[in-house]
């Protein structure tokens, strides 16, 4: 009895300052819709949990990593051997990042065959590209810490693609490697951008992406917009969360399966005056983008082919990031025949990651 008044007052305590009431309050009013795509919102909570075990894992290695030349490959290989289950903490960040990225791309596509972008949900899904974006960058950026002779060559054509843009090309391949090569000032670059600049605005845009979604709540699916549809509802607490909890628990035993059973290799120390290892290839997530660039030709008109192939890659980024607004009526004629492009934009990159893969 002495303690449940404690506890009481100490919630009250808590509440007066922090106001956790009106928080709870509004959780426990919050509904979501409930039809035969929910499934997809699920796939939101799972990128947050992925992220926070990005974080949590991400600051244990970062205490034992070395960003230098001399010492990044080995103090690698002494976490892996050395420090108690620390091949096991970065096999499960290596992981985990692969399950985030994919699980953007998921609900990113989810949103996308819903058309839940409608208005006044635009800004809803540009923020969730952002977090597609940094995602990326994310993998890009982390790709090199190993510093094996598989990652250096793979960030030497990477950070050499942005050389093809006209007038600032040049600029942000600088930029990124802070000079003319890929040398130690491009790892110690890479890691500040990957534990520093991208969490910061990861974090920044995540803010408003959960924002947005609590703002503007679920959208309802087209068809029952279109018919004015009762939809049968749940509430967010407890019955949404709880099934939320289910695919958590469900996609840390596959992660941690996943991360014992095959963990991530480490190569030897790379060496900046070695030959690029043959048949390099980028991460699953970068391969159609690395496959664009291979199939265009030499020269287009006056320009290079892989000046056009960058500009055609930029251009249908941009027309990514404002889809919303180019398919503003979903169920029109023009929305169907931009549903048809995008379908034809998901076969060609699906086509051209499988094709990369069997070369």
């Amino acid at each position: 009895m002495k303690i449940s008044r404690l506890w009481a007052g100490f919630r009250s305590w808590l509440d007066e300052r922090l106001g956790w009431g009106a928080v709870l309050g509004f959780l426990r009013q919050k509904k979501v819709p409930q039809t035969r795509h929910t499934m997809w919102a699920y796939t939101g909570s799972a990128i947050l949990m992925f992220f926070i075990i990005q974080v949590v894992t991400g600051i244990i290695l970062a205490f034992y990593y070395r960003p230098t030349l001399e010492e990044a490959n080995a103090s690698v290989a002494r976490i892996m051997t050395d420090i108690p289950l620390g091949w096991a903490v970065r096999s499960i960040h290596s992981w985990s990042a692969t399950f985030m990225i994919a699980l953007v791309i998921v609900h990113l596509t989810s949103i996308w065959i819903l058309k839940s972008y409608r208005r006044p949900r635009e800004m809803t899904w540009m923020s969730g590209v952002l977090l597609l974006v940094c995602s990326l960058a994310f993998g890009f950026t982390g790709y090199l810490l190993p510093w094996d002779d598989l990652s250096l060559s793979a960030t030497k054509v990477g950070t050499d693609i942005p050389r093809a843009i006209p007038v600032v090309g040049n600029f942000f391949t600088q930029l990124l490697r802070g000079g003319e090569d890929v040398s130690g000032d491009t790892l110690t670059r890479f890691f500040s951008f990957h534990i520093c600049i991208l969490p910061l605005a990861l974090l920044a845009v995540l803010v408003i992406h959960i924002f947005l979604i609590q703002k503007l709540g679920m959208s309802l699916p087209l068809e029952a917009e279109i018919k004015k549809k009762k939809v049968r509802e749940i509430p967010f607490w407890p019955n949404f969360i709880f099934r939320e909890m289910i695919l958590w628990l469900v996609l840390l035993g596959v992660l941690l399966s996943l991360a014992v059973f095959l963990p991530p290799g480490l190569g030897q120390a790379a060496d900046l005056r070695a030959p690029a290892p043959e048949g390099i290839k980028p991460e699953w997530y970068f391969l159609f983008l690395f496959q664009t660039l291979k199939i265009f030709p030499a020269h287009v008109l006056f320009l290079s082919g892989e000046t056009v192939a960058v500009l055609f890659i930029l251009a249908g980024g941009l027309i990514f990031f404002f889809y919303p607004f180019l398919d503003n009526k979903p169920a029109s004629a023009k929305g169907k025949v931009l549903t048809a492009l995008a379908w034809l934009f998901i076969f060609y990159a699906l086509a051209l990651s499988i094709w990369s893969l069997l070369e």
